[in-house]
């Protein structure tokens, strides 16, 4: 006689669940992102090449944008390992997207530093001239608006990051010329990373 219940294991760890990024499309990594992808892979000793897997993933963002169910299918039969152990990687850091995003990601820091600063109203004058809500892209495809933990340059608050590129101490008021600049010059129009920041009282 028991009181524990009977419980069938197989199907308790069976998984029906869809991911959303599985779009059907396929992915292979073109030669020139395979061959970066080797080069970084034999810094390793070949039992530990999937210590690449963070590079290959950003390689598959770079190339498609997004890293979708067939390219996490893909960097695990180069990288070594299962599907499911690169799908750990992609979910726990938020720098991946799982799904399609614009060309210019805008992420907005919204940690105290940043938020003392302003950046709430920072993200509503984006809003604004972006024409999307957070974590939504515009009717073009051009932005993607997001909110975001500490970027770590809690000095240059409110702090502002577009794809890989940093823009420091932009004041709310200033939002809308941002977005204006990086529609006409991209990147070209961030501040970048600066060792000292302007002298800006709290807002």
């Amino acid at each position: 006689m028991t009181f524990h219940p009977k419980i069938d294991y197989r199907e308790l760890h069976r998984s029906s669940r869809k991911l959303p990024y599985d779009d059907g499309k396929p992915f292979v990594y073109s030669e020139e992102n395979r061959a970066r992808l080797e080069e970084i892979a034999r810094r390793y000793p070949p039992e530990g090449r999937r210590s690449a897997i963070l590079p290959a993933l950003y390689l598959v963002q770079r190339e498609l944008g997004y890293v979708s169910l067939n390219a996490i299918r893909h960097v695990g039969e180069v990288i070594g390992c299962s599907p499911a152990d690169v799908e750990d990687v992609v979910s726990f850091y938020t720098m991946f997207y799982t799904r399609p995003v614009g060309k210019y990601v805008v992420q907005v820091c919204r940690t105290l530093p940043c938020a003392l600063r302003g950046a709430e109203r920072v993200t509503e004058e984006l809003m604004a001239a972006l024409g999307t809500e957070p974590n939504g892209t515009d009717s073009s495809g051009t932005f993607t608006l997001m909110e975001v933990e500490c970027l770590g340059a809690c000095d240059r608050a409110p702090l502002v990051m577009i794809n890989d590129s940093w823009h420091e101490c932009l004041a709310p008021e200033d939002a809308r010329k941002l977005a204006a600049d990086v529609r006409a010059r991209g990147e070209a129009a961030l501040s970048g990373c600066h060792h000292q920041a302007p002298d800006r009282s709290i807002d």
